[in-house]
């Protein structure tokens, strides 16, 4: 494979995500849906079970970040890439615990309870603690706008306005 970038200048960017949380995708049901559904569930009924533990640390994007970086990586300059393949990009790495603290601050009113859901729990267990994105950020600057706090106030903003 290396033969094939120097003689041919091969160039094959990509990214790699986490979890991606959107305000405009349905939760589909995956491990970090929860992520997408407490948010529904937070504004139309006050209250979300959720399906893995507490503690459960997984890195998280926002998906306005994902759209971004993927058209930055795209207009990288490609004498500044060193790899010209699959890059990892996170924003944040987050347990439930932190993300319904977060969005309590907003809805005060929202009550967690837990229903581990033994192998969506296992799957995440089976996932690095974090991805490694610091060739995107050294290479062609990748920098995500948004961090826990800002990604909740704009899912509670634009969710709020689309579920009234």
């Amino acid at each position: 494979m290396n033969y094939c970038h120097r003689k041919y200048n091969l160039d094959i960017r990509g990214l790699r995500y986490p979890g991606v949380i959107s305000n405009a995708a349905l939760p589909g049901g995956g491990t970090t849906d929860y992520a997408v559904h407490v948010f529904y569930d937070a504004i139309k009924y006050d209250k979300y079970t959720c399906f893995l533990k507490e503690d459960s640390s997984i890195d998280m994007i926002y998906m306005p970040d994902v759209l971004e970086g993927a058209v930055k990586l795209m207009d990288a300059d490609p004498a500044k890439l060193l790899y010209r393949n699959a890059f990892n990009v996170s924003a944040m790495n987050i347990t439930p615990k932190q993300l319904f603290a977060e969005i309590k601050k907003h809805i005060p009113a929202l009550t967690i309870d837990y229903n581990i859901d033994p192998v969506r729990q296992a799957i995440a267990d089976s996932w690095p603690n974090s991805l490694d994105d610091s060739a995107a950020r050294a290479e062609w600057g990748w920098n995500p706008k948004y961090d826990l706090e800002s990604m909740t106030k704009d899912m509670i903003t634009t969710l709020s306005a689309q579920l009234k």
